[in-house]
């Protein structure tokens, strides 16, 4: 994972130096969204994840018209509920999400709409809130490396300012808050569908 990371940064720092910026190259979004996580099974418990609400604000450099790096932050809230046979436990957690990624406008619109593709790395953090009724005792912190892909499109509505909507999918392995007894070497899949706005400038 960190290999895979590594060689992101690498390849996005060469297109940034090859690249020539275009007119207004900066861009900020601000987006709400969803955190849909996957159930999984492992080591005979089933772990799943409570669907929670977030928010999502990033910066998007471009380089050209159809080639842009971007970063994001998210924030979620969500329960991990592992359970096995009649018995559960439960971590309530804050998730914060950091990415980096590259953004590929694809070459057609239809009428206003511009859809783009993504492609990236990061991580997400799963930081227990210590809450009485979700909280596991030596539960801590637990960061996860993630892949990251979607696909968003684009609306503008006013010179420097467009509606968006995205998908991005994050591809992990499950928190299990450092217990070993909830550890599974299971991948997980959280999809993140988003709605907001960008600004240009």
């Amino acid at each position: 994972m960190k290999r895979a990371f590594f060689s992101m940064v690498a390849f996005m720092t060469l297109f940034a130096i090859a690249g020539m910026a275009e007119e207004k190259p900066n861009e900020v979004n601000f987006q709400g969204t969803g955190f849909f996580t996957k159930d999984t099974t492992g080591r005979n418990f089933e772990q799943k994840s409570t669907q929670s609400g977030g928010l999502l604000i990033g910066y998007r450099y471009h380089l050209n018209s159809w080639f842009s790096l971007e970063t994001n932050y998210g924030f979620a809230r969500n329960t991990q509920k592992y359970l096995v046979s009649s018995t559960s436990s439960r971590i309530q957690s804050d998730v914060h999400q950091a990415t980096i990624d590259a953004a590929f406008n694809l070459p057609f619109a239809i009428g206003r709409v511009s859809p783009y593709a993504i492609g990236g790395a990061g991580a997400l953090v799963f930081s227990p809130t210590n809450n009485k009724n979700g909280s596991v005792s030596g539960a801590s912190r637990d960061a996860r490396g993630t892949l990251l892909y979607g696909v968003g499109v684009k609306y503008p509505v006013m010179r420097n300012i467009s509606l968006v909507a995205e998908y991005r999918g994050l591809v992990y392995k499950n928190a299990d808050f450092g217990l070993k007894n909830l550890y599974h070497n299971s991948w997980t899949h959280t999809a993140q569908p988003s709605a907001g706005f960008t600004y240009r400038f």
